[in-house]
């Protein structure tokens, strides 16, 4: 396909004119619209087994491998293997009838009772076996799987073709280029590009949404290429296109964000069940590495901020510091071992709907409580954690998303409290007194100018709670923010849309 010294990658960045992919393939002849029809190949043992009997039929017969074979009957060269794809063959042999451009009936393997019936020779290989199982079609060898993919489906690409010289190693390569976060990545060749976009059925065309800060139109093909580029398997690419339109939503503000010297970043918390059905982890180490879902959907995010909006550290992104979690932040909220109804229903999604919140976080600070088992202990520890958001002497300031583990979650499901009820406590909690957080307080410069009233910690919605986390373990997490609602960021929650 791309030549024995030369490998194909498809640019990640802004969309191309069209697609230069080019495959040379052997031509077969017209799949025939009525009669009998045999495919066959040399390297497979039932082939040869039934060989001698094919000149007994009147049958087209397609060799996949070796137009020599079989010996003493008219053979259709199909190593380009057209006619094996138009027929659908998944094993060798097969013996199929067509009638009026269509397949009435089809053996696969060797089945001398289903060959004579299906051809209508009465003694057909009464010296054979009766029965003898047959190969896989070279369809499927995986040699040929990617050259074949790209066959049918590379004119569905239209990013710019960019050739690898046989000796470039390819990590090196897509570094050099720009397009990684500074770990490796996987290089987006079109068979990987096609296989990605097999977990979706929108139109690779599609334009997903216009991604900050350069404001470039990211259509699914494009989140695609970056979504192999982070490692992702094509059953995530659905989450990956929701976490790419609500970063790209305008009360998010992706570009603020990016722009900020503060270290937040974009992060993607999932509800619903795609979530265990693609393997996010809710569990023992949620917020950390181990798990192909969680690292790879929040990196794929990033990816496309950075390589198709522009968003690239010391240019627009020009964090301070900085955080672990700007590579990509990915977790799930445990729907089935939260008390609580989920996150996601609490901000409009339908119940039983798959869906993805994106929100600003920094890096997680643990608050360990080990020794409360009343609500009220227990919402005060939290709070104290929720206190040094930002600051804490900043009220309102950043938003934050609260991590309660399953230990803590049952003291308060244990005491009849629901979400509504912990954030209702919080809120009186987090209601800062003005002598405590004005400037020069406790020797501190940093605070607010001249409060004269208390101040709530978060403004109204700036405050989220998911239920996440192993079983074990009495140590919830604070995800700081950045500054919320207007000039600042708002989280924001979008349905995954779902094959049915």
């Amino acid at each position: 396909m791309q030549g024995r010294n030369r490998r194909g990658i498809l640019d990640t960045s802004a969309p191309g004119l069209g697609s230069v992919l080019a495959v040379t393939t052997t031509a077969s002849a017209p799949v025939p619209d009525d009669g009998l029809v045999v495919v066959v190949k040399q390297d497979c043992p039932t082939c040869q087994l039934v060989a001698p009997v094919l000149g007994d039929l009147d049958a087209t017969v397609y060799s996949q491998d070796d137009p020599g074979f079989p010996d003493g009957v008219p053979v259709v060269d199909d190593t380009g293997l057209d006619a094996s794809l138009a027929l659908g063959i998944d094993v060798v042999p097969t013996l199929l009838r067509r009638r009026a451009g269509a397949e009435t009936d089809r053996a696969e393997g060797w089945d001398r009772a289903r060959w004579r019936e299906l051809s209508g020779v009465a003694d057909l290989g009464a010296d054979l076996a009766d029965w003898k199982p047959g190969c896989g079609s070279r369809t499927h060898d995986p040699a040929v799987a990617e050259e074949l993919l790209v066959r049918t489906r590379g004119h569905e690409l239209h990013a710019r073709h960019v050739e690898l010289a046989g000796l470039e190693d390819e990590a090196e390569a897509l570094y050099d280029r720009g397009w990684t976060d500074g770990l490796p990545v996987v290089a987006p060749t079109p068979a990987r590009v096609l296989r990605m976009l097999a977990g979706t059925s929108r139109a690779p065309d599609e334009v997903v949404a216009t991604v900050p800060p350069n404001l470039v139109p990211a259509t699914v093909e494009k989140v695609a290429i970056n979504a192999v580029l982070a490692g992702c398997r094509p059953e995530y690419l659905p989450v990956v296109l929701a976490a790419v339109e609500a970063a790209c939503a305008e009360e998010f503000n992706a570009h603020g964000l990016l722009a900020t010297t503060w270290g937040a970043a974009p992060a993607v918390l999932v509800h619903g069940p795609i979530a265990r059905r693609i393997g996010i982890n809710t569990g023992g180490n949620a917020l950390g590495q181990g798990t192909r879902a969680n690292s790879t959907i929040g990196r794929a995010l990033q990816l496309v901020i950075r390589n198709v909006g522009g968003g690239r550290p010391g240019e627009v992104d020009r964090a301070t510091l900085g955080q672990p979690g700007k590579v990509g932040l990915c977790f799930a909220e445990d729907e089935g071992g939260s008390p609580w109804e989920p996150l996601s229903v609490s901000r409009g999604v339908p119940a039983g709907s798959s869906a993805v919140t994106v929100f600003a976080a920094e890096g997680a600070q643990g608050v360990v409580d080990q020794i409360s088992r009343t609500p009220g202990s227990l919402a005060r520890s939290l709070a104290r954690g929720l206190r040094d958001v930002g600051h804490p002497k900043i009220a309102p300031g950043f938003d934050a998303v609260l991590v309660v583990v399953p230990e803590h979650a049952a003291v308060f499901a244990e005491a009849g409290w629901d979400r509504a009820r912990l954030h209702a406590e919080l809120d009186k909690l987090l209601l800062l007194a003005p002598e405590e957080i004005a400037r020069g307080a406790d020797g501190i410069d940093e605070g607010m100018p001249a409060p004269s009233r208390p101040r709530p910690k978060f403004r109204p919605g700036g405050l989220m709670i998911a239920v996440a986390g192993g079983g074990a373990g009495k140590f919830s997490a604070v995800l700081g923010g950045w500054v919320g609602g207007p000039g600042g960021s708002t989280p924001v929650t979008r349905v995954i849309e779902e094959d049915p």
